[in-house]
């Protein structure tokens, strides 16, 4: 080797070396340590000794550990919300005020209809409790005597047969309370009883069983109540329903009250208002009901103060002489408070305002903005909700559950929800397909109670959202001392005549006001950035390695890049020499083979770009009658004069030593 060469060699040899080019991982993990700012890697290499070796690499790892730990709790973390609450003073919006009278329609109208419904339900309770003579406080002279003897060709009781159970009984028998007679209960049965109130064993049960048309036994469901007064509404409740559902809807509006009925005085903000500032709506629940400052009125009310004075003040007339004494137990008005574009749902967050009394409500609005995904569940407009809404109203949680609820009455039933408004939806149930409607109904609406229909699991809140949280007190109206003249003048107003004078009974006072103007908004927002995660992640490769973003890059290049180089380059060595070896092995058997020497006459022909040497000459054939020439015999001679020329040369070297 030529001396430049070696010193190359050297040089080389003592230099370090770096990035891709190095030989194997072990010497570019090597270089890393040695080069890199992470004190905890380059101690690793420097330190000497084992144990101290072993410690840095306990250390360095358990820092690497703990890294990986802290970030993907931050990375976890990154979508979490922080709630900021803002109390601000401003003038605000009037909410739309629904109020509806808890008698749905007027007895009056209703007589005819429900005529064979009644006393089917006053032979039931009869039979059940010995009552006789059941009529209204002011109808006893219109009702005909009742019969004091069952009907057998009941059609109501038919339909949903009354049973009791009596205390010792087993649950496969009971009572027909039309008949009299024991008849078996097979199907389930459901207990309606509560499970926290505790009631007197020896107690009857009573209940009614549901069985689908044309069905078995197996087919039935038994509904059960520990008491005989609960049991009986609800069964009245049920056949109401399919006689209401069958009356046309323009019908049951007139049969029910008017605005000009319902209200006997009106002030908004210190202003008189009457029933043209009302908009009618209809459930079929709860008759006519009648919105103050709804969406569709063009202009938006408003208040500039907060108290009584400056808010809703009516005086409704409730009626309680036309009230259904089977349907209705309590008299008074149920109130519904929401937002202009909401539909107010009655019969799940009314309040109901009493008789002869004067309803205060106070309100505090609170306004709530929550963060949508990835933040929380929540939907912004209820399009990504895989319900299609039956209401002309903006999307709520109580739209998508009743709307979910009428999809599965609409597919299994075939009958409307009977809590639904006209415009998109009729309330009737298809006879025609399905007759005995009543059992699928209430074997739906107990599933949809019990959460077996899924829909409280597709439906969502908003993100949006107002609520008013409410105060509500009570006071007695009229006062006894003002009770004459108050009672008198109303009357003149309302424009009754003098044999049907307004009684304090027939009458309730509500206000509606904001306690003040402070509209709280409860605002979500992220609680993390890219920025913060970012810096968060630099604090903890800075706390645990000492860190840099540079020394992440360095990471990703060496181990990453540098490495995938070093493997690709070797397994690139290792398939060119195994390529080179196949081909020397292609080339030596080919060069053997009798087949590939075609062509050429000689014998002694060797295709081979290398000059013949003497082993290969050696192994070629011999040609056919030729003899190779053996060794000539060494010529004596010429071996004596070469030993003696070597002696003479000895003695030639003695000479010279002496």
């Amino acid at each position: 080797m030529a001396p430049g060469e070696k010193i190359k060699a050297k040089i080389k040899k003592n230099l370090t070396v770096t990035g891709p080019q190095a030989p194997s991982i072990k010497e570019l993990m090597k270089w890393y340590c040695l080069n890199t700012n992470t004190h905890g890697c380059r101690r690793i290499v420097v330190s000497r000794g084992r144990l101290r070796r072993l410690i840095w690499i306990l250390f360095t790892l358990t820092a690497v550990a703990l890294i990986l730990w802290q970030c993907a709790l931050l990375v976890l973390s990154f979508y979490t919300v922080s709630v900021s609450i803002k109390v601000h003073f401003q003038k605000l919006e009037f909410p739309a005020v629904t109020i509806c009278n808890i008698n749905p329609y007027k007895y009056s109208a209703l007589k005819e209809l429900l005529s064979g419904l009644d006393q089917e339900t006053k032979n039931a309770l009869r039979n059940l409790y010995g009552l006789s003579n059941i009529k209204s406080r002011k109808r006893r002279d219109a009702d005909s005597p009742q019969s004091s003897e069952g009907h057998t060709d009941s059609k109501f009781l038919n339909i949903l047969p009354l049973i009791v159970f009596e205390a010792d009984d087993t649950t496969t028998e009971a009572t027909d309370l039309l008949t009299g007679r024991k008849r078996k209960v097979n199907g389930t049965i459901i207990h309606k009883a509560s499970d926290v109130m505790h009631v007197q064993e020896t107690k009857k049960t009573v209940g009614f069983q549901m069985c689908e048309k044309n069905g078995t036994t197996d087919d039935c469901a038994t509904y059960t109540f520990n008491s005989g007064v609960n049991a009986i509404r609800e069964w009245y409740k049920l056949h109401y329903m399919n006689i209401m559902a069958q009356v046309p809807l323009e019908k049951k509006i007139n049969m029910s009250y008017s605005a000009e009925e319902l209200l006997v005085t009106c002030f908004f903000d210190g202003v008189s208002c009457d029933a043209r500032n009302f908009t009618l709506f209809h459930h079929p629940m709860y008759g006519n009901c009648y919105t103050f400052n709804g969406d569709n009125n063009k202009t938006v009310l408003n208040t500039s103060m907060g108290g009584s004075e400056y808010g809703l003040q009516v005086i409704l007339y409730i009626d309680e002489e036309e009230y259904n004494p089977f349907l209705i137990s309590s008299t008074g008005a149920k109130v519904v408070i929401h937002r202009r574009d909401e539909y107010p749902f009655i019969e799940d967050i009314g309040t109901e305002i009493e008789t002869a009394m004067a309803t205060s409500i106070g309100m505090h609005l609170t306004e709530s903005i929550k963060l949508s995904e990835p933040y929380s569940h929540c939907t912004k407009d209820g399009r990504d909700v895989p319900v299609d809404s039956i209401y002309n109203a903006t999307y709520s949680l109580q739209i998508c559950l009743h709307s979910c609820f009428q999809r599965h009455m609409s597919e299994k039933c075939h009958c409307a929800q009977f809590s639904q408004p006209a415009p998109k939806n009729v309330s009737y149930c298809n006879y025609q397909k399905h007759p005995n409607w009543m059992y699928c109904y209430y074997k739906l609406h107990q599933a949809f109670v019990q959460e077996k229909l899924g829909c409280q699991a597709i439906c969502r809140e908003p993100c949006k959202s107002k609520e008013w949280s409410l105060t509500t007190s009570l006071a007695q109206w009229p006062s006894d001392i003002s009770e004459k003249w108050m009672l008198d003048a109303l009357t003149w107003d309302k424009g009754q005549k003098e044999n049907k004078r307004l009684n304090k009974t027939d009458l309730a006072k509500l206000m509606i006001f904001y306690k003040d103007l402070n509209q709280r908004s409860i605002i979500e927002s992220p609680a993390n950035s890219i920025e913060i995660l970012l810096s968060n992640f630099g604090g903890q490769l800075g706390l645990w390695m000492s860190c840099s973003v540079v020394c992440v890059l360095e990471i990703i290049e060496v181990f990453f890049v540098d490495s995938l180089s070093i493997i690709t380059r070797r397994y690139w060595q290792k398939i060119k020499k195994r390529w080179a070896q196949q081909n020397t092995q292609q080339g030596q058997s080919s060069s053997r083979n009798p087949e590939d020497l075609a062509g050429c006459d000689n014998p002694t022909c060797v295709l081979d770009d290398d000059l013949p040497t003497f082993n290969t000459a050696l192994q070629l054939p011999q040609a056919p009658g030729a003899q190779v020439p053996g060794t000539p015999p060494p010529k004596y001679n010429t071996l004596r004069i070469e030993r003696a020329f070597s002696n003479q040369l000895e003695d030639t070297q003695d000479s010279e030593n002496v």
